[in-house]
């Protein structure tokens, strides 16, 4: 292992905050792209918290202290609205670390596919965090890095199980609000 490298706690502490978040999607089947802007809020949560317990019983799971758990709330304006109505909602992840580096994450419900689903997690030498997610007939790729402090940027792809087309791929850019940090 390199010396330096990010533990999933270190990187998910950098991650907590409030960030602006630009994205660019490219529906490759359709041929379509969509801009969106969002503000995206990332914070600690107790394992110990209702949400977090209610998931460990949905993967008929044991509760487990050392897990790490974090709400990610987003309020979203895309360019494919006709109007300027903002689209918002939230997620749990609960990080099992199998080691410093790498594990499991528990989601109480998918990014792709809306039902609950797990991935599996690595931060590489590069100390970017890969996320690999397996729906019913998609499986989600995600890497995110920190191109600083306050600046992250978040790669994903989106391919079909079956033939392993890929579906859809993104690119993030989020930048977190200063202003937030002063509270």
């Amino acid at each position: 292992m390199t010396k330096n490298l990010t533990t999933i706690n270190q990187f998910i502490d950098k991650s907590i905050g409030e960030w602006k978040s630009i994205r660019s999607t490219h529906t490759l089947a359709f041929q379509e792209f969509e801009n969106s802007i969002s503000k995206i809020y990332i914070k600690h949560i107790n394992s110990k918290n209702k949400q977090v317990v209610e998931i460990f019983k949905n993967y008929k799971l044991s509760l487990n202290l050392e897990s790490i758990a974090i709400s990610i709330k987003w309020q979203a304006i895309s360019d494919w609205e006709d109007d300027d109505m903002s689209d918002g909602d939230e997620t749990i992840l609960i990080f099992l670390p199998k080691d410093q580096n790498s594990g499991i994450v528990l989601r109480n419900k998918g990014y792709t596919e809306s039902f609950i689903a797990s991935s599996n997690y690595f931060v590489e030498e590069q100390n970017n965090l890969h996320l690999k997610t397996f729906y019913k007939s998609t499986v989600s790729e995600e890497r995110i890095s920190f191109l600083s402090t306050h600046i992250r940027s978040r790669f994903s792809t989106i391919r079909n199980m079956e033939n392993n087309a890929v579906m859809q791929t993104s690119h993030t850019s989020e930048i977190r609000n200063l202003a937030s940090l002063k509270d």
